[in-house]
């Protein structure tokens, strides 16, 4: 749980960053990559991550742009990027406007009762699905990025 801004503000840079590693690393011809059929494909759980960060951050009060769940996946790698980009930025501008008083707030929400914790939610998320998308990545036979420290792809 986040109990001052600028916490969650850092955590967020380096979550951002992170993600758009990964996101990168995927091509358009590997978008329907999955583990196994029916499963979670790379676009979808690219897509994903740009879905939830709107709806979380909805959950938090923030103004971040939402993406209907029935919204397709985007045909390309690099629009699923812009997106990404835009609702991680908007996330960064309207948290940098709350105060540490209002990471306090309660949401309504049992699991997560306040904004703070719902931010922490948000990255821990994005990082359990990211985590997925490197697993997908190493199959589809495209270099998984060093995200968290050095990867098979640097030695």
């Amino acid at each position: 749980m986040y109990r001052q801004v600028d916490d969650f503000l850092k955590e967020w840079a380096v979550a951002v960053e992170g993600t758009l590693q990964v996101l990168q690393a995927v091509t358009d011809d590997k978008l329907g990559q999955s583990i196994l059929e029916g499963h979670s494909t790379l676009g979808w759980l690219s897509w994903h991550l740009v879905e939830t960060t709107g709806y979380f951050s909805h959950l938090a009060g923030l103004t971040v742009p939402m993406i209907g769940q029935d919204e397709p996946v985007p045909a390309t790698a690099r629009e699923i990027i812009a997106a990404y980009e835009k609702a991680a930025e908007a996330v960064k501008e309207e948290v940098a406007k709350l105060s540490d008083v209002d990471l306090l707030t309660e949401t309504g929400i049992a699991s997560v009762a306040t904004k703070g914790a719902l931010l922490r939610f948000l990255i821990d998320h994005q990082t359990h699905h990211r985590g997925q998308m490197m697993v997908l990545l190493r199959q589809a036979g495209l270099p998984v990025p060093p995200v968290m420290g050095p990867t098979k792809e640097m030695q």
